[in-house]
């Protein structure tokens, strides 16, 4: 009876109660404590060129920036994809470049890959950036983006402006809208406002870097923050950290990833590494951690360990580790005498007749200096 009497007060209590042990244990994003913590507030580890893939699907690529497709990396907790946009026989592919160089098909394909991936994890935020190579229009990639049925996930921003607060990662799992999408760059949205001009709301440092000393924070795009960190802040855009090294292979200014430094460019320790540059800027950005990381081989480091460091992460779950991790390594991708093995497969095929373009010889070239030093007979 008295139990009964004091039911309609408890209940009240005990269904709270229950919400915030729900709460606790739900992670956002991998994590329970990121719940609470807004879109810019913590760090969001980028996959570079997510797309553009170094397997036997591309001939081993020397130009491709991923071992994993992006299925793999978001499932591994990599939470922004990039890529770069380009007409193709009247389609919207990515294209490393060009089209005639490496193209992992059409912009749509890859979306719908993505959709994929958020249908099944709910309570994840996805960021894609788009490097517009060749001027597809709001209009133009709003149908793709409605072709790949992916529009219901778009976060449309409040202001046509950079913000200084934007919604907790918890907000946007609520209200459906987990696709942050920014297009490099776009002058005009009209009729697809949830497609946002990167560089009204992000800045970036410098991405061209070919020597592990050079890594800086200092502000590079756009061009009225360019060198002068205090008026990036003041702007309110989002930080974005560029941290992935190049070497030039000598052959008109080439210049492809450096996989060679890859394990100390993603790790944690040596010249140029990703924790250091990451700490580095985050002081140099009066305290506030890079919004973004973007790196080349986003396993290798592994680069998601700095990335947990900035956000206080020690609770991670729902991760899935990449798969056959050591075979994707260079090792995997060269013949015992140093000759990449997409080279070889390029020469087996005009040995019968093909004819390759100059522009996969390129893409496949490998180590060009070992090459030209022996070389292969055709």
């Amino acid at each position: 009876m008295h139990v009964l009497k004091f039911l309609p007060f408890l209940l009240p209590t005990a269904l709270a109660s229950l919400e915030v042990a729900q709460r606790s244990t739900t992670a956002c994003n991998n994590s329970p404590s990121l719940c609470s913590k807004t879109y810019g507030q913590i760090t969001h580890l980028g996959a570079h060129d997510s797309p553009f893939v170094r397997d036997s699907t591309t001939d081993y690529s020397t130009f491709g920036n991923q071992y994993y497709n992006t299925t793999v990396q978001l499932s591994a907790g990599v939470r922004l994809v990039t890529g770069q946009v380009h007409k193709n026989n009247n389609e919207w592919h990515l294209c490393h470049s060009g089209c005639d160089y490496l193209d992992a098909g059409t912009l749509e394909s890859w979306l719908s890959e993505i959709k994929t991936w958020l249908d099944n994890n709910p309570n994840e935020v996805v960021t894609v950036l788009l490097v517009n190579s060749d001027d597809a229009s709001a209009s133009d990639l709003n149908t793709v983006f409605k072709a790949a049925n992916i529009t219901s996930y778009a976060y449309t921003p409040s202001s046509t402006g950079a913000v200084a607060t934007w919604p907790t990662l918890q907000e946007l799992i609520s209200s459906g809208t987990r696709l942050m999408t920014f297009i490099a760059s776009l002058s005009d949205n009209t009729g697809a406002t949830y497609l946002m001009d990167e560089f009204t709301y992000i800045w970036e440092n410098p991405y061209d870097v070919t020597s592990a000393s050079n890594f800086s924070c200092k502000p590079d795009r756009p061009s009225d923050v360019q060198g002068n960190t205090a008026a990036a802040l003041s702007s309110h855009r989002l930080p974005f950290m560029n941290h992935f090294l190049d070497q030039e292979i000598g052959i008109g200014g080439i210049e492809i990833p450096d996989v060679g430094a890859i394990s100390t460019t993603n790790g944690q320790n040596g010249t140029g590494n990703l924790l250091t540059a990451a700490d580095t800027c985050k002081s140099a950005y009066s305290n506030r951690q890079p919004t973004f990381i973007l790196v080349d081989f986003f396993d290798k480091g592994p680069a998601i360990d700095v990335v947990d460091k900035l956000n206080n992460v020690t609770d991670a779950t729902g991760r899935t580790a990449v798969p056959n991790t050591n075979s994707a390594d260079t090792s995997g991708t060269t013949t015992s005498g140093g000759t990449f093995v997409g080279l070889t497969d390029l020469v087996n095929e005009a040995k019968t007749g093909a004819n390759p373009s100059l522009g996969n010889w390129i893409w496949v070239g490998g180590d060009w200096v070992t090459i030209f030093g022996g070389g292969i007979s055709i």
